[in-house]
């Protein structure tokens, strides 16, 4: 039996284990993370939802899985968000490519995206080079019907995408083959195939890496423009059909061009990608600046806007266009990589990178 002052005793050690327990977390970690949290409700969550979960827009993958949060380092993230995944509408974060996004902030996103998530998990140790031709087979057979092909991207990541390869490990692949990708499709491998197979199809994905498109000079957050904002300012009138009274298909947009109509034309993405790639005479109008708007002629001119999503973001310049009171607004229907497919006039930074040109297929719709 435990009597006068030791009870008390135990009464105050129960009192500060439970308080320990309830710590809050540091004020300092508290505001970095909903600093996170502000960033990616900006920039991010109009593709990967407002929880990061994924799939919002242009099969954008949830970024809060156990699985991924547990085997990506924070330099992987870092480069993911900074440098982007070319060929695709993940666009390159970073300020130092032009994008909104200082380093503090990346940092920060991230922080958010770890918060309550699990703990670092250790990766598989590395093992002897596999077979690329048998890979090839077997990734043909059970992985590019989600993952695509180099020249078509599908509903799952793209897995030949430069910097990506670039930047995972072979631990992060493997892991991410061996343990799946929870609650998505993305199955746990270990329990189907052999080491000496994942050896294979990691052989053939980097099989598949080709150098990253070098950057172009960055462009500042709002560049001053350097050509006119409305496209053949004397012309006449584009006569447009739309489709759900929103959409605008690219041959009609094109055909306009060829017949000098009076028309702006806006690339919502992020002036970084707008630096890469971009449809001949498109101003940047990022769709997380409103500013880049005030230029327009409010005037009855036709200001058509496009993404590579291919219509979530351009959606969102051309509803605050709208909100604006402008009348003649329509979205891009199919977005910049459909157009540059067809090989309709696009502009490019002059580079020697063989990859400069790179650009799959959008997926399917």
């Amino acid at each position: 039996m435990v009597r006068g002052s030791g009870l008390i005793w135990l009464v105050a050690l129960a009192t500060l284990s439970s308080l320990a327990c309830a710590r809050p977390k540091p004020a300092i970690a508290n505001a970095t993370v909903e600093r996170g949290r502000l960033a990616f409700t900006k920039y991010c969550a109009t593709c990967h939802g407002a929880a990061g979960n994924g799939y919002a827009a242009d099969n954008s993958p949830s970024l809060k899985t156990a699985t991924f949060l547990a085997s990506a380092t924070d330099e992987f993230l870092r480069a993911g968000i900074g440098r982007g995944r070319p060929g695709t509408a993940m666009a390159g974060y970073a300020r130092a490519l032009g994008g909104p996004l200082v380093p503090e902030e990346i940092d920060a996103i991230i922080a958010f995206l770890r918060d309550g998530g699990p703990p670092r998990a250790a990766l598989p140790a590395p093992r002897p080079p596999g077979d690329a031709k048998r890979g090839e087979v077997f990734y043909d057979a059970t992985c590019s019907p989600c993952h695509g092909t180099p020249a078509q991207r599908k509903t799952a990541v793209h897995l030949a995408n430069p910097v990506l390869l670039q930047t995972a490990s072979d631990g992060y692949l493997r892991y991410a083959i061996e343990n799946g990708r929870a609650p998505t499709s993305m199955i746990a491998w270990k329990a189907v195939l052999k080491p000496e197979q994942i050896d294979d199809v990691l052989a053939y994905l980097r099989s598949m890496a080709i150098p990253p498109p070098a950057p172009p000079p960055p462009p500042p957050p709002l560049a001053p423009r350097t050509a006119p904002v409305v496209l053949n300012p004397r012309g006449r009138t584009p006569q447009f059909t739309l489709k759900e009274d929103l959409y605008v298909s690219i041959d009609q947009v094109k055909q306009a061009l060829d017949e000098k109509r009076r028309i702006v034309i806006c690339d919502a993405r992020a002036p970084s990608d707008w630096a890469s790639l971009h449809i001949t005479g498109a101003i940047s109008t990022p769709y997380y600046e409103k500013r880049s708007l005030d230029d327009i002629p409010k005037d009855g001119t036709w200001v058509v806007a496009y993404c590579a999503c291919p219509h979530h973001v351009s959606g969102e310049v051309v509803a605050e266009l709208r909100k604006r009171g402008y009348k003649h607004t329509a979205v891009i229907d199919e977005g910049i990589f459909a157009w540059q497919s067809k090989g309709y006039p696009v502009v490019t930074p002059p580079t020697a990178s063989p990859s400069a040109q790179w650009a799959p297929k959008p997926p399917p719709r």
